[in-house]
């Protein structure tokens, strides 16, 4: 399957909220939609979900004008949605019903899923008597029920400890090797980088970064360095680099534990060593610069 996303226009009381928002996604794969908040993502989100109607603009599946009630679909909202003084399986099995399935696949599919979230335990209990990380398993529960083929995850791991964001990392990988379609929403970066191949970076209502994760690492890695010295500190470092090596490298910046520098357009990795070696620069750290996602995230939107 591939969803795409074509030229979304939305405004809400005359403001416009959205600027022609497109991108694709294929079974198989998992992408990352991005933003600051109030970028536009759960708007986006829920156009898919066809909660609001697009101003202009469609979402395709497979070419096909996409009809989200003709398909399986598991959508985890930001805002949760249960029902706090309902029993666990009783809500479950509603939500099973409300969405085709009998009372016996309801039921069932519901204590599949709780087992596998380890919280059966809890299945005859109100849900607001449980923890928030157990609440937000059962609205994982929920996601699930129907064994979807279309999965949209907007920050999932809220409120999971180590031991439950591992249960939850192996199911979506599960998904993912199932060939379904999975668009995860997040602002905790080292999941999107674990499991999405590709992003798409939405600021102000506009996509500023769409594509393949690893080829745009690599670009914004482009002319880039990582560089510590034995004998000098970052700041001695630094300072002797700026000062004598100018003509080489363009700007320099400071980590915890070592200097990232970019290069002048004309010059490489081995004009910068050579120029190092001459300075007498007793090399400890010298590598190409791969940025972590939340890197370029900061650098494309301007907030850390």
């Amino acid at each position: 399957m591939k969803l795409e996303v074509r030229d979304i226009y939305k405004s809400f009381s005359g403001r416009e909220v959205l600027h022609g928002i497109s991108f694709s996604v294929e079974s198989g794969k998992a992408l990352g939609l991005l933003g600051r908040n109030g970028a536009g993502k759960t708007t986006t989100i829920r156009i898919i979900m066809n909660f609001f109607e697009a101003n202009k603009g469609d979402i395709y599946l497979d070419g096909k004008k996409f009809v989200p009630r003709n398909h399986r679909i598991g959508y985890l909202p930001e805002e949760r949605g249960l029902y706090p003084k309902k029993k666990v399986m009783e809500q479950l099995i509603y939500l099973g019903r409300l969405r085709g399935l009998s009372s016996k696949e309801s039921r069932e599919n519901a204590l599949y899923w709780l087992k596998r979230l380890d919280i059966e335990e809890y299945k005859d209990k109100k849900l607001e008597t449980l923890s928030k990380g157990n609440q937000q398993k059962v609205q994982l529960a929920q996601t699930f029920l129907t064994n979807p083929d279309i999965i949209i995850l907007d920050e999932p791991f809220s409120g999971l400890d180590p031991v439950n964001a591992q249960i939850l990392k192996d199911i979506i990988n599960e998904f993912i090797n199932k060939d379904r379609l999975l668009i995860f929403s997040s602002h905790q970066m080292n999941y999107v980088e674990e499991f999405c191949e590709d992003i798409a970076l939405i600021d102000k209502g506009t996509i500023v970064l769409t594509g393949n994760l690893n080829k745009i690492k690599r670009e914004y890695g482009k002319n880039r360095l990582t560089v510590s010295s034995l004998s000098l500190s970052l700041e001695q470092l630094k300072r002797l680099i700026e000062d004598e090596m100018n003509n080489i490298v363009k700007e320099v910046e400071m980590k915890k534990e070592y200097l990232i520098i970019e290069l002048q357009e004309d010059y490489t990795k081995n004009d910068f060593l050579r120029a190092a070696v001459d300075k007498n620069i007793d090399i400890k750290k010298f590598s190409i610069y791969e940025p972590g996602l939340e890197d370029i995230f900061v650098k494309k939107v301007g907030e850390k």
